[in-house]
Formats: structure tokens, C-alpha cells, sequence
């Protein structure tokens, strides 16, 4: 698995279960066709996508998300930048969750200064402008790599409902 292959897992848990293809996840992640389709052939040999490569196993899925990923992609904060808020520092987990330091992922286009952490892929930057539900996905799995048990327990909420 690669961190890119999350990405294309929570796009497609996005597009619930409206058609798609190669191409469409190629435009809105901001990533090659030719890595999405090595992306699901990962996705399929690792049991997270069927053998048609079209549906995720959501049970799977939420199973490595929740006790394999801080293990998998840990991320350690890193210097103060300019950036765009994820984790705890979204929209929707600041209503619940106050920090002296925000977490971003580092972008001259963000406009919060905080401790830097590396996206899952590099086209999230560009992807979660066009797209709510996966920003809020993307920063949940953030809290799973660098929160704490009270953040990471209503993230885990949060993504069961989304994915279960």
C-alpha cells in the first residue's frame, strides 16, 4: 500500500456508489490514470476493493483505517508554515476541539500558519477544493496519524458513518 491508495479509497467512498471511471478519479484527485489503476490493483490484492476493482469493501477498509494506518503512514507535525488547516484544525472538528497550534498541510494557497503535516498524496491539495465530503475524510484520517484519544475517537465516529 501507498498513501495515494487512501486517497482514491476515500474518493470512492465519496462517490458512494454513482458510476465512475479511471479518468474521473484521475481529474478530481489531481493524480495519473496509470497510478490510480496501480492504486486499485493495490487496493484489490490488499482485500480493501473487489476483484472488479469498482466496489469497496467498506468493512475492511474501516478495519485498516482504524488499527492499521497511524501504523502504516505515521506522520510526525513538522515546522510552522502556511497552509491548509487538517485534523483538528477542519472547519468541523474546531467546533469540538481547541488547539494553540494548528495542523496544516503546507500550500502557499492555505492562509492559516501551523505545524506542517504531509498530506497522503500531493494532489489533495488541488482535490479537496473541489470537494467537501473528501476534505472532511482526509482530515479525519489525519487525526488517526497525529491526534490524540479523545480527537481520534470522534474521527473514528465520524468515519464509521461515512463508510459503514
Amino acid at each position: 500500500m501507498r498513501p495515494l491508495d487512501i486517497v482514491v479509497l476515500m474518493k470512492l467512498i465519496v462517490l458512494k456508489d454513482s458510476p465512475w471511471q479511471y479518468r474521473d478519479l484521475s481529474a478530481s484527485l489531481f493524480i495519473s490514470i496509470s497510478e490510480i489503476s496501480a492504486s486499485l490493483n493495490r487496493s484489490m490484492i490488499a482485500g480493501l476493493i473487489d476483484s472488479g476493482r469498482k466496489k469497496v469493501k467498506r468493512k475492511a477498509l474501516m478495519e485498516f483505517i482504524q488499527y492499521g494506518l497511524h501504523y502504516v503512514f505515521p506522520q510526525v507535525p513538522g515546522s510552522i508554515v502556511n497552509g491548509i488547516e487538517t485534523a483538528h484544525s477542519h472547519p468541523f472538528y474546531k467546533k469540538h476541539f481547541t488547539s494553540v497550534l494548528p495542523f496544516v498541510w503546507p500550500s502557499t494557497e492555505g492562509n492559516t500558519r501551523g505545524q506542517a503535516i504531509e498530506p497522503l498524496h500531493k494532489g489533495v491539495i488541488k482535490a479537496i477544493k473541489q470537494d467537501e465530503e473528501l476534505y472532511k475524510l482526509l482530515a479525519s484520517l489525519d487525526i488517526l496519524r497525529v491526534g490524540k484519544v479523545r480527537e481520534i475517537n470522534l474521527a473514528i465516529k465520524e468515519l464509521n458513518s461515512y463508510i459503514l
